[in-house]
């Protein structure tokens, strides 16, 4: 229960506190006294309790419950002013301890004086030494506030101030240009430029089309030199044997009358063996 990971964050501006004290104690006077000069605008709703003696720790818990119940609250004040350990003993009571513990609502412990200690302390959410610290310590100071709203309120001005001016340069520059001043002029270099540029794009495209065509004609030209039809062209020519039209590449394999098909360069020419020399 006393692990800081249970611990709820305190609101940086809370709108209405509750606050679960005496409402004839020093603590109580302390705490709107102190709340109204720091921050008028907070709303304080005041749950009145016994604070020490029989009964105080069940009406201490029922206080907090209601609290909870009501949800109209965003911060709580749980404490007293200092007194003896006896005075302060309900704020160590186990029943105590765990409504700090299951509330919902953010608590502020602020029982007795800076050098006392509760178990109260150590559960809730933060622990003020006293109940005025307890309002020093959650509340803003209004004049604090308005010297930061000032403060950001010149940053603000001199920022728009600054963007102003760096808006009227730069239109200025705009219409100083020379653009502006010589519009024709600035067609006039812009259609000469696209001119350049055309004629570079047009010499580019012409280039590429006749690497094109001599990387074509170099490969037409290997492609012709390892054609068989250029070995047939310099007076070679291909012998087949009918009806099954075998390439003869050895004279033994023909008998007389064998039919044969000579293909040349040009055209074909049919025949028939009239003898065969096999050497």
């Amino acid at each position: 229960m006393f692990d800081e990971q249970h611990k709820q964050t305190i609101p940086k501006f809370p709108q209405r506190i509750g606050i679960v004290t005496s409402p004839t104690g020093a603590a109580l006077r302390d705490i709107i006294k102190i709340a109204r000069r720091r921050f008028p605008a907070i709303e304080l709703i005041l749950r009145s309790v016994r604070v020490q003696g029989e009964g105080a720790a069940e009406e201490i818990v029922q206080a907090i419950e209601e609290f909870n119940q009501f949800k109209e609250v965003d911060l709580l004040i749980v404490g007293r002013g200092g007194g003896s350990l006896e005075d302060l003993w309900a704020f160590n009571e186990e029943k105590v301890a765990r409504a700090i513990f299951a509330s919902r609502i953010p608590i502020v412990s602020a029982v007795g004086h800076e050098i006392d200690f509760t178990i109260a302390d150590f559960v809730a959410d933060l622990r003020a030494p006293t109940p005025s610290a307890a309002v020093e310590m959650i509340l803003p100071d209004r004049k604090e506030l308005a010297k930061e709203i000032r403060n950001l309120n010149r940053r603000l001005v001199s920022a728009q101030h600054s963007l102003i001016d760096s808006y009227r340069q730069r239109l200025k520059s705009v219409l100083t240009s020379y653009g502006l001043k010589r519009p024709a002029d600035v067609l006039l270099q812009n259609r000469q430029r696209l001119d350049e540029l055309i004629r570079q794009i047009t010499v580019a495209t012409s280039n590429l089309f006749q690497r094109a065509k001599q990387n074509f004609s170099t490969a037409v030209g290997r492609l012709n030199a390892l054609s068989p039809l250029a070995v047939l062209e310099r007076g070679y020519s291909v012998c087949y044997k009918l009806p099954e039209k075998r390439i003869v590449k050895i004279a033994g394999s023909l008998k007389v009358k064998d039919q044969l098909e000579m293909l040349l360069w040009k055209g074909k020419v049919h025949s028939q063996v009239q003898a065969i020399y096999p050497e």
